[in-house]
C-alpha cells in the first residue's frame, strides 16, 4: 500500500492552523481598539486593523462587520464563494472566543432580514434591492435554482461588476451557504428577464425547492448517515471501458465545510465479469470493506463523508473527504492493509473544492 500526499497536507493544516491562532491572538490584544471603532463608525481606522489581520491568514479572505443576530456586530470572514477556501473560513471561526455582547462570528455572509431595504454604492451608482429583479428557473429534476438577475444599473456597468453586485445581493437575501446549496447558474444580464420577480422572493422559492428536496440540507455524515440517498450511474472510461458510479445525493462540499482532504482508497478485485466489473466473491468483499469503513467513520460523523465509488477495469476507487484533524486516513490505511484481493492504494491530498469528483457534486 502506497500513501501520497500526506506529508504536505499536514504541514499545510499546520500553517493555516498556526495563521488562525495568531489571528484570534491579535483579536484579543486589539479587541478594546475595535470596539472603540465600531462604536465612533471610524470604518477607515477599522478597515487598517481587520484588512492586513485577515489577510495574514489568506489574502483572498472577505472581511466585513455586519449587525448581528444576537451581538450587536457581527465579524465576518468569508471565502466569498472561493471553494477553495471555504474549509479556511470554518476553521477560523471554531478558534473564535465565545460571543458576547458585542461581537459575534461568521464564516460566511448570513441572510439579512431587511435585505430589501439594502444599498450600496458600485461605481457612483447606486445599487438598491429594492429595484433589483430575478428570472427564476429551477432546472427539471434538479434540486436547484437558476438566477438571471436584472438592475436597472447593471447596463452601465461592466460584465464582472454586475455579477459581484448580484453575488452579494444573494448573500444578503439567503445567506452566502444557502446560495451556494440551492442556487446553480447565475447571471447578471442588462435586459429584465420577461418572468421576473422582486428579489425578496427568491428565498420563498428556495424554501419550495428545499422542501421538495428533503430539507434545507446540513451535514449528513458518513457512510450513510443522515437523509442522503445514493444514485447510480453508468457509463464508459477514456478508453472505453465499462464504468459504474455510484455517488452519494445530494452531494455538497458546503455541507461538509471542514472535509478538504480527499481520501482515494483503490481497491483491486479479483472476480469480474467480461466488462471488468466487480462479480461473485468480489461484490461480498467490496461491499464489507465499504460497510466497515462506514461504521468506522460514522463515529464522529462530522469529520468525514463517503462521497463516491468507482468500478471499472477490475478497480473499485472509493472516494472519502474528511476533516484533516481527524482519524480517517488511518482507518482508510488499517482496512485497506487487509484486502487480499490484490494490493490496495491509498492517496491523500487537500482538495477544498472536491474537484477529484466534480463530475457527481450536486
Amino acid at each position: 500500500m502506497r500513501l501520497f500526499g500526506r506529508k504536505d497536507a499536514d504541514e499545510g493544516a499546520g500553517r493555516q492552523g498556526e495563521a488562525i491562532a495568531g489571528f484570534w491572538t491579535w483579536w484579543q490584544e486589539t479587541r478594546p481598539r475595535l470596539d472603540s471603532l465600531v462604536a465612533s463608525g471610524e470604518t477607515g481606522d477599522l478597515e487598517e486593523l481587520l484588512a492586513p489581520a485577515v489577510s495574514a491568514i489568506d489574502p483572498g479572505l472577505v472581511w466585513e462587520v455586519a449587525p448581528g443576530k444576537e451581538a450587536l456586530h457581527a465579524l465576518v470572514v468569508t471565502a466569498a464563494g472561493d471553494a477553495e477556501l471555504r474549509s479556511l473560513a470554518h476553521r477560523w471561526v471554531k478558534g473564535a472566543p465565545p460571543a458576547d455582547l458585542l461581537w459575534e462570528f461568521h464564516p460566511s455572509r448570513q441572510a439579512n432580514p431587511r435585505a430589501g431595504e439594502l444599498s450600496l454604492d458600485v461605481g457612483g451608482l447606486t445599487f438598491g434591492l429594492d429595484k433589483l429583479t430575478l428570472g427564476l428557473r429551477v432546472p427539471r429534476d434538479q434540486a436547484r435554482v437558476d438566477v438571471a438577475a436584472y438592475h436597472p444599473i447593471f447596463g452601465e456597468l461592466d460584465e464582472d461588476i454586475r455579477l459581484e453586485s448580484a453575488l452579494l445581493a444573494l448573500d444578503w437575501l439567503l445567506g452566502e451557504d444557502e446560495v451556494a446549496r440551492w442556487v446553480g447558474e447565475i447571471t447578471a444580464v442588462t435586459f429584465e428577464p420577461i418572468d421576473a420577480v422582486a428579489a425578496v422572493h427568491l428565498p420563498a422559492v428556495v424554501a419550495d425547492v428545499a422542501g421538495g428536496a428533503g430539507g434545507a440540507g446540513g451535514a449528513g455524515g458518513a457512510g450513510g448517515a443522515g437523509e442522503d440517498e445514493w444514485v447510480l450511474m453508468e457509463g464508459q472510461t477514456g478508453g472505453g471501458a465499462a464504468l459504474v458510479a455510484t455517488a452519494r445525493y445530494p452531494l455538497r462540499p458546503v455541507d461538509h465545510p471542514l472535509c478538504d482532504q480527499h481520501i482515494a482508497i483503490t481497491l483491486p478485485y479479483a472476480h469480474r465479469d467480461d466488462n471488468g466489473l466487480p462479480a461473485g466473491d468480489s461484490v461480498t468483499a467490496l461491499r464489507d470493506f465499504e460497510e466497515r469503513l462506514a461504521a468506522r467513520l460514522a463515529k464522529r460523523p462530522d469529520e468525514a463523508v463517503i462521497a463516491v465509488h468507482l468500478s471499472a477495469e477490475g478497480h473499485r476507487v472509493v472516494h472519502v473527504y474528511a476533516d484533516p484533524t481527524g482519524d480517517a486516513v488511518t482507518h482508510a490505511e488499517e482496512l485497506a492493509a487487509g484486502w487480499d484481493e490484490g494490493k490496495p492504494r491509498v492517496d491523500v491530498a487537500h482538495d477544498p473544492a472536491w474537484t477529484a469528483i466534480a463530475p457527481f457534486l450536486t
